[in-house]
């Protein structure tokens, strides 16, 4: 077996074949719909995934205010967001936020997961939310995603 035959291939923007994904997000758990979107955002499901390459895929999320909640998340989780300035910390409930900006919500739990840097900040633009069932992505012809065989 020749040993120096093999190369590692390693994605670049020119060769990423990216997808176009619907997800509906009514009656699904916040948390994990939240880490499988990452998941395809991220590109991990593809057998190319480079860790530093932006080859996921977009995805569009509707129906983002139908989300469920397990235990008293929906009472006691608080989101703190800081200015800066001291005194500047503020806290908000999930209800204040969910009747202010509801697709906020399911972003800042995806978010969340992704990486910290610029790679993180282009991957988060590839998610589009909304919270009814119209979008006006009809011309890339998206797909419906089974968030079930992603693991």
């Amino acid at each position: 077996m020749n040993t120096l035959s093999y190369k590692t291939v390693s994605a670049n923007k020119n060769t990423v074949n990216k997808e176009w994904y619907v997800v509906d997000a009514e009656g699904q758990v916040l948390g994990r719909l939240a880490s499988k979107i990452a998941i395809v955002l991220r590109g991990k499901h593809k057998p190319d995934y480079t860790p530093h390459v932006d080859c996921g895929d977009n995805i569009i999320v509707l129906n983002a205010d139908k989300f469920v909640l397990t235990g008293n998340k929906m009472d006691t989780k608080e989101y703190i967001t800081h200015s800066g300035y001291p005194g500047g910390q503020k806290s908000t409930t999930i209800q204040k936020m969910l009747a202010k900006t509801p697709e906020r919500v399911l972003e800042n739990a995806i978010k969340g997961m992704l990486p910290k840097n610029r790679l993180g900040s282009q991957l988060f633009r590839n998610l589009y939310v909304y919270t009814g069932t119209e979008h006006n992505h009809q011309a890339q012809k998206p797909k419906k995603l089974d968030l079930t065989k992603i693991k």
